[in-house]
C-alpha cells in the first residue's frame, strides 16, 4: 500500500483490487471516490507531483512507470527496463525509481525521458526507497530479513556511500522512507513495527510511533509537508500474505 497527498486529497494505493486507488478528504478522512488506472498489473508504489499536477506508479509486474492524471486516466507509461519499487521526487520536480535488482536509481523526466542513473556500491543490496535531501544527496533504505546488512545509507550525488544507520547485529529493517522540509527522515520499520526519526545525517533523534500504536505491520508511510501529518499504512500480515489494511494519521 503506497500513498500520497495533493491539494485536499489522500490517494492510497491498493495492491489486489481492480480499483487500485482510493481517494480520501485529508480533513474528514472520508473517502470521496475510487479511481481504476488501466494497465497497471502489480503496483509497488505511488507519488504526486504538484508541479507537473500528476501521479506516477510503479508497476513491478511490467518493469515500467505509468504517469495519470488525477481523475485516474494514463497520461502515459514508459519502461524502466528494470523492476521498479519505491518511488518519490527529485529536487527538480524528476520521477526517482528505485530499482532492488539493479541497484540503482533512475531519475526521469515527467515526459519518461531517462535523464541519469545513479549505480549504487555493491554492499547496498536491494534497495528499496530512495529520496533526495535538499543538498542533492540521497537517503537509500536496503536490505531486508534475508540479507546479512540491512539499513539505511547517506548516498552522495554520484552514488558513494558517506554514511550508514544500522549494522548487522542490529539491522534497520527500513521499507520506506519520508523526509521533512530540514531533511530529517522518518523509516518505517516493517519488522520492529515503529517508525524512526533520523538527522539528514542519520544520527538517531526519537521513535516517532511505537508497535504499540500499530494494529499490524506498518509497510509504507507519506508526509503531507504542508499540514505536518504523517500517513502509515498498517497491514495484516497472516499465512504468509498482507491481508486487510489501515491508514493511521499522525500529526505533531
Amino acid at each position: 500500500m503506497g500513498m500520497t497527498t495533493l491539494d485536499a486529497y489522500l490517494y492510497v494505493l491498493r495492491l489486489k483490487s481492480s480499483e487500485q486507488i482510493s481517494v480520501y478528504d485529508v480533513n474528514s478522512y472520508h473517502r470521496v471516490r475510487r479511481l481504476t488506472v488501466r494497465g497497471v498489473r502489480n503496483a509497488a508504489d505511488i507519488v504526486a507531483c504538484a508541479h507537473n499536477r500528476c501521479a506516477y506508479i510503479s508497476d513491478y509486474e511490467h518493469n515500467s512507470v505509468h504517469k495519470i492524471a488525477l481523475s485516474g486516466d494514463t497520461i502515459a507509461q514508459w519502461p524502466v527496463n528494470d523492476r521498479p519499487s519505491g518511488l518519490s521526487l527529485s529536487l527538480t520536480h524528476n520521477v526517482l525509481v528505485t530499482c532492488p535488482h539493479a541497484r540503482k536509481i533512475k531519475e526521469f523526466g515527467t515526459d519518461g525521458q531517462l535523464l541519469r542513473e545513479v549505480v549504487l556500491p555493491d554492499d547496498v543490496v536491494s534497495p528499496m526507497h530512495s529520496v533526495q535531501l535538499s543538498n542533492g544527496e540521497f537517503i537509500v533504505c536496503h536490505g531486508g530479513s534475508a540479507n546479512p546488512v540491512s539499513r539505511a545509507c547517506l548516498v552522495s550525488f554520484d552514488g558513494q556511500v558517506v554514511k550508514s544507520y544500522g549494522r548487522r547485529r542490529h539491522p534497520a529493517l527500513f521499507s520506506r522512507l519520508a523526509v521533512d522540509k530540514n531533511d530529517f527522515v522518518f523509516g518505517v520499520e516493517m519488522k520492529k513495527r515503529q517508525v524512526l526519526l533520523l538527522s539528514p545525517t542519520l544520527t538517531y533523534v526519537r521513535k516517532v510511533v511505537s508497535h504499540e500504536q500499530f494494529g499490524g505491520h506498518p509497510i509504507s508511510a507519506h508526509l503531507d509537508v504542508t499540514r505536518w501529518h504523517l500517513y502509515v499504512a498498517d497491514n495484516d500480515y497472516k499465512d504468509g500474505r498482507w491481508s486487510s489494511g489501515r491508514v493511521v494519521v499522525f500529526s505533531r
